[in-house]
């Protein structure tokens, strides 16, 4: 498979892996509970790692190419029923890490809500996320360093191991848990919001109108922004909004801010995607493969293992630069040494500062929105706080593909050698680093200005007054 080809494959399955914690994050905020939603996606990522496994001991699950030593799998000749198998394991991982991702942060700090100590909760927090690092680097170098040794069949025994584990471990710590009970759907108020605020499009709101507020939930006041909104929640009816009853169900003006809530985080969220576009890029570990990645005489650094240096990073928070900036000065150093037929005579270590530096990238980008969308949605929508951060790396997964198609189609026309061939020394890969560059200064400017379309939303002086908007 050709590397555009290959890249393409990895993007969409990221993308459905990522994609599907909305759904996810919708059927434990809104039906089973996070506890539930969490041990199907364990049973479904361990079925599925043992499908994949199971391609590595089964002839038959293997393209023919592969099997002879000599060929090297190149190139590889999957059968119909053979890629339907390898998709079908991919897709049941997927399945089981759209499940388990938007939960397991917010199942956490379930335990700890009794406890009402909130920086007990914000160091749940940040161990949550050294530990993921923590848990990354050790399948990008452990695990990866496991294949190479031992080929594929150990290789994909150690995760099917530890899935087993993790699964076990949680399903018999089922009593331990504090499970917290699913009331309405979040989801639900919000198209009950939009089909009253469609149904009464033509009233117009008065200064002395009722709101209905929730006695369920604390109590939050009407804003000013969006203000199309608020006649979702607007009370003519009076004489029966006292006498208790609701024949209208008409949403509560804690609905109508929820929905408010996030529509405001919308534009912050899409300036973040170009940010983990630049994250998945495959080429660094096609460069790394035509480099010196020896660090003894007797170590050698896998090429997928550099991805390490990232994660490291991650944890250490040094200052920020622009990692693409650094990627296309290295890829046209290592250009200009290359020889397509043999390795460069340039050490690997020259990819660890765009490694660190996207590592960066990602660790002030990422911690920023999780605290800020945690801050901005409700708490029914816990789930949905990571189930927001996860899509936008779907949606950065899908715009790099779409980006590294559109490239190699239009820099591959006439003739010319595409920036992206699979022959990184013929390509120029430092042109598309250099693109990204571009696209990622551009980002830049968009983000300050979504800042600041979100903070005039914000601001104290876009509250309803409590005369303009009284509870009954």
């Amino acid at each position: 498979m050709e590397a555009v080809a290959g890249t393409t494959v990895i993007y969409i399955w990221l993308a459905l892996s990522t994609g599907l914690s909305i759904f996810g994050a919708f059927v434990s905020d809104s039906y089973l509970g996070r506890f539930r939603v969490i041990a199907i996606g364990s049973l479904s990522s361990l079925l599925g790692v043992t499908l994949l496994w199971l391609t590595s001991i089964v002839p038959q699950l293997t393209p023919s190419s592969c099997l002879d030593p000599e060929s090297g799998c190149s190139p590889p000749t999957p059968t119909p029923n053979q890629l339907g198998y390898l998709f079908s394991s991919l897709g049941l991982i997927s399945v089981g890490s759209g499940c388990i991702r938007p939960c397991s942060l917010a199942f956490g700090a379930d335990q700890l809500e009794q406890h009402n100590n909130q920086r007990l909760i914000d160091s749940y927090f940040n161990w949550y996320y050294a530990t993921a690092t923590i848990s990354t680097v050790i399948g990008s170098t452990v695990v990866v360093y496991i294949q190479d040794r031992f080929g594929w069949r150990v290789g994909f025994a150690v995760p099917v191991l530890f899935m087993f584990c993790s699964a076990l471990m949680f399903i018999l710590g089922s009593s331990l848990y504090v499970k917290v009970k699913v009331n309405e759907s979040p989801y639900s108020g919000f198209i009950q919001v939009l089909i009253m605020a469609f149904k009464n499009r033509r009233i117009r709101l008065l200064p002395h109108d009722c709101y209905n507020h929730s006695n369920e939930m604390d109590r939050v006041e009407l804003t000013h922004n969006l203000r199309f909104l608020n006649k979702a929640c607007v009370v003519r009816d009076t004489d029966n909004y006292y006498s208790g009853s609701n024949p209208c169900r008409v949403p509560t003006v804690e609905n109508v801010e929820s929905l408010k809530s996030f529509i405001r985080i919308i534009p912050v969220w899409s300036s973040g995607i170009l940010v983990f576009t630049n994250i998945v890029q495959n080429f660094p570990t096609l460069q790394a493969e035509k480099m010196n990645r020896n660090v003894t005489s007797w170590l050698e650094i896998p090429a997928a293992s550099l991805s390490m240096f990232t994660l490291l990073t991650l944890t250490i928070w040094i200052a920020l630069y622009d990692p693409m900036l650094v990627s296309a000065i290295v890829e046209s150093i290592r250009r200009g040494l290359a020889n397509s037929n043999t390795t460069v005579d340039m050490s690997a270590m020259w990819l660890v500062p765009q490694f660190a530096l996207l590592g960066l990238s990602e660790a002030f980008n990422a911690i920023g929105q999780m605290e800020f969308y945690y801050s901005e949605l409700p708490k029914s929508m816990a789930s949905s706080t990571m189930a927001v951060f996860t899509v936008s790396m779907t949606v950065a997964v899908l715009v790099a593909s779409l980006l590294t198609n559109i490239v190699d189609s239009v820099t591959g026309q006439g003739g010319h050698v595409s920036w992206l061939s699979s022959n990184i020394d013929q390509g120029h890969v430092d042109y598309y680093y250099w693109l990204l560059s571009f696209l990622n200064l551009l980002n830049f400017f968009y983000y300050l200005f979504c800042c600041r379309v979100h903070r005039n939303f914000s601001s104290p002086e876009c509250w309803l007054s409590d005369e303009t908007g009284e509870e009954g």
